[in-house]
């Protein structure tokens, strides 16, 4: 599908990407899912992952997102992170720190599920970051 349309990235601190782009792909909570021009209305919970947005103007950017949702509609995608990092810059002590964090969520009996399984995707996807397999 060919076409442009408006990306907003935003975390509580500030917003980290506003453009225009011709794919964004998002860590939904029910799976990764592809953004294009004209999509069909959606407001999504989002899950620890990587947001690759493909800009307009050719370049790339990889996002680590801790969470948060997002609103897609014909013509825009605005994303809201609870905490957003960018991938190619996270060094491997960020990286063992998050999963150090997440591990500490595993060990303990009294978390839920969801907290549990957030966790859990948040080491899966931390890991592929850090070069080691899924």
């Amino acid at each position: 599908m060919a076409g442009n349309f408006k990306f907003e990235l935003v975390s509580p601190e500030r917003i980290l990407v506003s453009a225009e782009t011709s794919e964004v792909i998002v860590p939904g909570a029910d799976g990764d899912f592809t953004v294009f021009a004209g999509h069909a209305p959606v407001i999504s919970i989002l899950r620890p992952g990587v947001l690759v947005a493909k800009l307009a103007d050719g370049s790339q950017t990889r996002t680590y997102i801790h969470g948060g949702f997002c609103e897609v509609s014909a013509d825009s995608l605005t994303v809201l992170a609870e905490k957003a990092e960018d991938a190619a810059t996270m060094s491997a002590a960020t990286i063992a720190a998050h999963v150090a964090s997440a591990e500490a969520v595993l060990a303990d009996d009294d978390v839920d599920d969801e907290r549990r399984y957030t966790a859990h995707t948040a080491i899966t996807h931390l890991n592929t970051l850090n070069g080691m397999p899924n």
